[in-house]
């Protein structure tokens, strides 16, 4: 749940003209998780989505971390980067390990 609402903030904040825009774009970057179908199994409620995944690895958030400097891919960089960070804290409260 929280994936839909974080992003409302700063679409909402820091792109008041365009925030709609901004906001799908966010939403968008749900897709990311497609490579949990890569998994065996596909959904283990146990298991850190942070550097398991191969989208949700180390090289791959620095990655989502820089294209929110181009302003062309600005609206999906700040979308992968709340969303890591949202799983990063999911591993936190679940299984008590810490991925930044």
């Amino acid at each position: 749940m929280l994936h839909f609402l974080v992003p409302l903030a700063p679409a909402l904040l820091l792109f008041k003209e365009k925030w709609k825009v901004a906001y799908c774009f966010m939403i968008a970057t749900m897709l990311v998780d497609l490579d949990h179908l890569l998994a065996d199994p596909i959904y283990d409620p146990n298991r850190c989505s942070i550097g398991f995944h191969p989208l949700h690895e180390f090289i791959p958030i620095i990655f989502y971390g820089v294209i929110i400097f181009f302003k062309p891919l600005r609206y999906v960089g700040i979308g992968l980067v709340i969303h890591m960070a949202l799983d990063s804290i999911d591993c936190m409260t679940r299984n008590g390990v810490w991925y930044v």
